[in-house]
C-alpha cells in the first residue's frame, strides 16, 4: 500500500480522525504508524479487537484509559541510573493507579470482551512500588512521613523560620524611619527588609537586591544573620535527605523496569484499540465478514467522510466479474463510488469497522492501487495524461491476482482514439493478470468492451432525467449516459451555448463524425446482419414499434427502438435521407429530445411560435423545435399511410369510448383530454 494511494483514497484523513480519538502520546504514535495489512491473521485480530471495544463503548461505560502524562520520558530513562524528581514519581504513582483500575475493569468485562480483556492479564500494577510512592509523594512533593529524619529536619527548619520572623518584626520597629515600607520579603533565600537608598547606613546588614528604580535596597539586617545561617544549614540537611529518599524510590522503580515498559505498551495498545472503536462509532461502523479470497461485496455502504446523508452503495467485485466499468454523468458520484470501494477495503485491512450493512464481505488484497484525480504537477512537470501514465507504470509492476486496481476517468487527458485504445489494452492486460479492477469512463468503446468481455461488466450512476439531478445510486449491469448538456444547464451555462452544442452534436451524428455518448444502449453487441438496410428491415421495425405504440409506451433510445432488427448501425450512422431530416416535424415522427436525452412521438406539429407537442411515456410535453431533431420519420415507423395514430396517442379506454360514441349517443359518456404539459 503505497503512500500515494493512501492519500488519493483519503486514508490519511481517516488516520487524522483516528489520531484525534487517542488520549496518550504513545497511543497517538501507534495510530500514526498504523497502515493496512495483507496478513489475514493480523487483520482478523485487529477487527476482533475493534469490535469488542466498540461493544464495550456501546454499553455507555467509561473506559479508564490513561493519558500517560509524563510517562514517555520516564520509561525512556529507565536503566540509565537517573534519580527521578518528586513530580516524575508523582506521575508514576498516578499512572500505576490507572493501570490497576484498567486491570479491574477488564477483569469485569472478560465475558463481553474476551480478547482484549486478556491483554490486561499481562499488566502489573506493582503494588509495592505504588505503596511506597503513595507514602512518600503527596501532591508532587515529598511528604514528611517519607523518613523520620526528614520529618525532624523540617521541624527544625520551621522553628528557625519562626524565630527569624519574630526577630524581623522587631527590626521593622527599630529601623522604621529608614524603611521604604513595612514589609518582610525574601531575596536569594535570605529574609530582607526594604530600605531607602539614602538611609542605607542606618540599617547595618547585607544588601541582597535592589528595586528596578534603584531607590530601594533589600537588606538582610545583621540582627537576623546568625539565625539565617542556622536556617541554611537545616535546608542543606533537608536537601541531602531528599536526595537519599528520591534515590531509594528511583531504585525501586528501576527494579520494576520491565514490568513498567510492558504496562506502557499495553496501555498504549488499549488507547489505540479504543480509538479505533470510537472512530467506528462516529459513522456507525460494523464488523464485516472476511473471505479467504480477494473479493468485495458492499451492501448499503457509505463513504465515512460524507456523513449519514450520503446515498448507500451496493456493489460486488470478484464474483461473476473481475472488472467493473462505472459510467454515468459528471457530478453523478462515479469517483465517490470508486473511492468508497478503495477506502473501505483499506479500512478493513487496517482493522477498522466500516459504514455498511449486514452482508458486506471483504477479501484481502496484497496491493490496493489507485489512480484518482488528474495528478497534475507543475513542480514535477506532469500533465494529466503523463500523471496517469506514471501511475499505470507503477501499477503494472505489481499487479497480480491479489491486486485491487482503481482507475478514474480512463482515456482522459489525450487524443480520445489513442486514449481509448490504450485504456482497453491496459484493461486486457489486467484481465490476463486476473487483477480486480474498478474504473470510470465516459467513452462508449470502453463500455462496449465491458459489455462484450467475459469477467467484465458495466455499471452506471443513476440520473433523474426529469429533474436533471444525479441520484448517486450505482446500478450494476447497464452502462450510463453522461448527460453533459443537462448538467451544463443545471450549472447555469448560457442556454444559447448549450443549444449550439446540441446542434453541433446532432450534426456530428448526421455526418457520422462521432457517436453520442448519451446513447448508452449502443454498447450492446452488434447484430450479425449489420449490412441490412432500411428497405430490407422495414417490416421488422414496424412490428417492433407497433408493439410499442399499442402498449402506450414512448419509443426509447435509438438502439432500444431497433435492437435485434439488424439495423443498429443504420441508426448509429443516421442513414436517414437528408430531405426528410430537414423537413418540418409531422404527427407521428419519432424525434430526439435533447433536454431529456430520449425519444418521443410528435403529437402536434410546430405552431407559429415554433412549439411542438411531443408524447413521452403517455405525457404530452411542449418543446421548442430547436430542442428537437428528427430521429425516424413517420412513414418508416407505421405500416401504410392510413395507420390510425390514435393507437399511439390515445389510451385503450379512450379508443373504445370514441368507437362507441361513433356508433350511438350514450348519456354521460365523455372523453377528457388533459392539457399539454408546461413548455420545456
Amino acid at each position: 500500500m503505497n503512500e500515494t494511494t493512501l492519500n488519493k483514497l483519503e486514508f490519511d484523513k481517516i488516520k487524522h480522525m483516528l489520531n484525534g480519538f487517542t488520549v496518550s502520546p504513545s497511543g497517538m504514535q501507534l495510530a500514526a504508524r498504523h497502515v493496512p495489512s495483507a496478513n489475514e491473521m493480523q487483520v482478523r485480530a485487529w477487527l476482533k479487537e475493534t469490535e469488542e471495544a466498540a461493544n464495550l463503548l456501546a454499553t455507555g461505560a467509561s473506559i479508564p484509559l490513561s493519558a500517560m502524562e509524563g510517562m514517555e520520558p520516564f520509561i525512556a530513562l529507565l536503566g540509565k541510573g537517573k534519580i527521578y524528581t518528586e513530580q516524575e514519581l508523582g506521575y508514576l504513582a498516578s499512572w500505576l493507579a490507572a493501570v490497576a483500575q484498567m486491570k479491574r475493569y477488564m477483569e469485569a468485562k472478560r465475558f463481553a470482551a474476551p480478547t482484549i480483556s486478556g491483554y490486561a492479564d499481562s499488566m502489573h500494577d506493582c503494588p509495592e512500588l505504588r505503596k511506597e510512592l503513595d507514602r512518600c509523594i503527596r501532591h508532587g512533593m515529598l511528604a514528611d512521613q517519607a523518613s523520620p529524619l526528614l520529618a525532624d529536619i523540617r521541624r527544625h527548619i520551621a522553628a528557625v523560620e519562626d524565630r527569624i520572623e519574630r526577630r524581623l518584626n522587631q527590626t521593622l520597629g527599630k529601623y522604621k524611619s529608614a524603611l521604604q515600607e513595612q514589609i518582610v520579603s525574601k531575596r536569594n533565600g535570605h529574609y530582607v527588609i526594604a530600605v531607602k537608598r539614602e538611609l542605607r547606613k542606618q540599617v547595618p546588614g547585607t544588601v541582597w537586591d535592589e528595586s528596578a528604580s534603584g531607590q530601594t535596597l533589600f537588606v538582610e539586617p545583621v540582627d537576623v544573620a546568625e539565625l539565617q545561617a542556622e536556617w541554611q544549614m537545616w535546608k542543606a540537611e533537608e536537601e541531602r535527605e531528599r536526595t537519599v529518599i528520591l534515590s531509594e524510590l528511583s531504585e525501586i522503580a528501576e527494579q520494576q523496569a520491565e514490568r513498567l515498559r510492558w504496562n506502557a505498551e499495553a496501555m498504549a495498545s488499549f488507547d489505540f484499540i479504543f480509538a479505533r472503536a470510537k472512530l467506528s462509532r462516529t459513522y456507525d461502523g460494523i464488523p464485516v465478514s472476511l473471505t479467504n479470497r480477494p473479493y468485495i461485496k458492499l451492501v448499503g455502504a457509505k463513504h465515512p467522510l460524507l456523513g449519514s446523508k450520503s446515498v448507500p452503495l451496493d456493489v460486488e467485485l470478484g464474483g461473476a466479474w473481475r472488472q467493473l466499468i462505472i459510467t454515468g454523468p459528471n457530478t453523478g458520484g462515479k469517483t465517490v463510488a470508486l473511492k468508497t470501494i478503495g477506502l473501505l477495503a483499506l479500512m478493513v485491512q487496517a482493522g477498522l469497522l466500516v459504514p455498511a450493512c449486514k452482508g458486506t464481505e471483504f477479501g484481502l488484497f496484497q496491493h490496493i492501487l489507485a489512480d484518482v484525480g488528474d495528478g497534475q504537477s507543475i513542480e514535477q512537470s506532469l500533465s494529466t495524461f503523463s500523471a496517469h501514465m506514471a501511475s499505470l507504470r507503477e501499477m503494472m509492476t505489481s499487479a497480480n491476482e491479489r491486486s485491487l486496481i482503481l482507475l478514474d476517468e480512463l482515456a482522459a487527458g489525450t487524443n480520445p482514439d489513442e486514449g481509448i485504445a490504450l485504456s482497453i489494452a491496459v484493461l486486457e492486460e489486467l484481465l490476463e493478470r486476473r487483477s480486480f479492477v474498478a474504473a470510470t469512463t465516459h467513452f462508449n468503446e470502453i463500455k462496449r468492451f465491458a459489455a462484450e468481455t467475459p469477467a467484465c461488466t458495466n455499471a452506471r450512476m443513476a440520473f433523474d432525467a426529469e429533474t436533471l439531478k444525479p441520484l448517486y445510486r450505482l446500478e450494476i449491469g447497464e452502462a450510463g449516459d453522461s448527460y453533459a448538456f443537462a448538467i451544463a444547464r443545471r450549472f447555469g451555462l448560457p442556454e444559447r451555448i448549450v443549444l449550439r452544442a446540441e446542434a453541433r452534436a446532432a450534426a456530428y451524428r448526421s455526418n457520422g463524425v462521432a457517436q453520442p455518448d448519451n446513447r448508452a444502449a449502443d454498447i450492446r453487441k452488434e447484430p450479425t446482419g449489420t449490412n441490412d438496410k432500411v428497405s430490407g428491415t422495414t417490416g421488422s421495425l414496424n412490428a417492433i414499434n407497433q408493439s410499442n405504440v399499442q402498449s402506450g409506451k414512448s419509443i426509447g433510445s435509438p438502439s432500444e427502438v431497433v435492437h435485434g432488427t439488424g439495423i443498429d448501425m443504420m441508426l448509429a450512422n443516421n442513414e436517414l435521407d437528408q430531405t426528410s431530416a430537414k423537413r418540418p416535424f409531422e404527427v407521428g415522427d419519432c424525434v430526439w429530445i435533447y433536454p431529456l436525452k430520449r425519444t418521443g412521438i410528435v403529437f402536434k406539429p410546430a405552431n407559429e411560435r415554433g412549439e411542438v407537442v411531443v408524447q413521452v411515456q403517455k405525457n404530452k410535453l411542449t418543446f421548442n423545435r430547436k430542442r428537437l431533431s428528427l430521429y425516424i420519420p413517420n412513414h418508416k415507423l407505421y405500416p401504410g399511410t392510413d395507420y390510425d395514430l390514435d393507437i399511439v396517442f390515445e389510451s385503450k379506454g379512450n379508443r373504445k369510448t370514441k368507437k362507441l360514441m361513433g356508433r350511438k349517443y350514450v348519456p354521460g359518456l365523455e372523453i377528457v383530454t388533459p392539457p399539454d404539459e408546461t413548455q420545456q
